[in-house]
């Protein structure tokens, strides 16, 4: 590793650190439906504004102790953990796509997916709703990015990343949309939350059809062993956050995990039926944690 990797690798865990920032600005302020420029950071406590120098990613709160410099009020450890996070992710990507594979847009271009999978899955897990600017967002903003960097699909031209990017949204959304139209049926109530189709067209758009397809086997997996932990719990966990850990695993992770299910995706006829089996056996599975808990509660 040469001087100039290692000036880009702090630059990017420096920029990563201060979108983590911002991250936590979006998180408290979209529920609310607030301005995300106005006004200034402040206390909630004291509405002190925050000064500059202790608005700096981590070691702001470090320096504070974790408190308000006005009104000694604790400040959530959940501040620093969340930029933290976005800068240590940031950082892997740069190091797994703007060094080992010399593809710098990629590797931005998954800093932005990664960034809104992050947003999506703190609001989810806090108010149960996916935001649409999420979404949405992510459905515009994977066929843009798809055509301007063809790469994230190993495509060399803008037609084959657009045309790819388009697939997989299709794929992701329409897949979800039917596994959300069959549990709806199976258990008398709604199954998945339409925020949870959205974001899956947004992944297939930005990660592509065959991501679809694991993503599809590897988020349940979470979900139901949660799901079975909690059993007897009263608190509900949203479905969005095991889709967004299976995609950022699979960014993480995508060549060897690739290299293994590879023979997989040559046999078609394969993964078709996996996927019709994933289909019939996920209401079936709802409909069996329904009856479960539905006998212990009486």
């Amino acid at each position: 590793m040469n001087f100039w990797d290692i000036y880009w690798l702090v630059l990017v865990c420096a920029m990563g650190l201060s979108f983590g920032s911002f991250l936590n600005v979006c998180i408290y302020r979209i529920p609310l439906e607030l301005s995300l420029s106005h006004p200034p950071s402040t206390c909630p406590k004291c509405n002190t504004r925050i000064k500059w120098y202790d608005n700096v990613p981590v070691f702001g709160w470090i320096f504070l102790g974790g408190k308000c410099r006005a009104c000694k009020a604790p400040i959530s450890v959940g501040y620093p953990v969340i930029e933290l996070l976005f800068g240590l992710t940031c950082l892997e990507l740069w190091l797994l796509y703007g060094i080992s594979y010399a593809q710098p847009f990629v590797a931005i271009s998954y800093g932005l997916l990664a960034f809104g999978l992050l947003l999506g899955t703190f609001i989810d897990l806090a108010e149960m709703w996916l935001p649409d600017r999420v979404t949405i967002g992510g459905m515009i903003a994977g066929p843009l990015l798809s055509l301007l960097v063809p790469a994230l699909h190993g495509a060399d031209g803008w037609l084959g990343g657009l045309t790819a990017s388009l697939i997989g949204l299709a794929a992701g959304y329409g897949s979800f949309w039917l596994i959300r139209a069959i549990g709806t049926a199976a258990l008398k109530k709604e199954a998945m939350g339409l925020g949870d189709v959205k974001l899956m067209g947004a992944l297939g758009a930005f990660l592509g059809w065959q991501a679809c397809v694991l993503v599809f086997f590897m988020a349940p997996l979470a979900g139901l062993a949660i799901k079975l932990f909690t059993l007897f719990r009263e608190r509900e966990f949203p479905y969005g956050p095991y889709l967004c850990l299976a995609s950022v695993v699979l960014i993480v992770c995508w060549s060897p995990i690739w290299n293994w299910v590879y023979p997989t995706f040559e046999s078609g006829w394969l993964v078709a039926l996996l996927g019709l089996f994933c289909l019939v056996m996920m209401p079936l599975l709802l409909m069996m944690c329904r009856v479960v808990r539905g006998a212990f509660e009486k």
